[in-house]
């Protein structure tokens, strides 16, 4: 059962981290592809170490598996707001869909 769950948490990860992607390649501006990244990258990382962690061989492995989850949604949420502050700062306006 654990093997079934385990993979899966590595489907839905792969799925999220192909949506993100599609996303960057998709979206309109850079506002857009960040939130992309930033949510569902960080989806597909917490699936993918999950489905790591149901497999690991003892306890103390799956907690570090698990915490690089944590890390990097730190890092995710710092390097989003230092990019959309430096595109706010060259004056990227944000894309509206009206014909801008």
């Amino acid at each position: 059962m654990t093997e079934y769950l385990s993979a899966a948490l590595l489907l839905a990860g792969g799925f999220f981290f192909f949506a993100g992607t599609v996303g960057l390649l998709r979206f309109p501006d850079v506002y857009t592809r960040l939130h992309a990244l930033a949510k569902a990258d960080n989806l597909g990382l917490g699936c993918v170490a999950l489905g790591l962690a149901l497999q690991a061989d003892s306890v103390a492995v799956a907690l570090k598996l698990l915490l690089v989850w944590p890390l990097a949604l730190a890092a995710s949420a710092c390097v989003g707001y230092a990019i959309a502050r430096r595109a706010d700062a060259l004056g990227i306006r944000p894309w509206r869909g009206d014909g801008q």
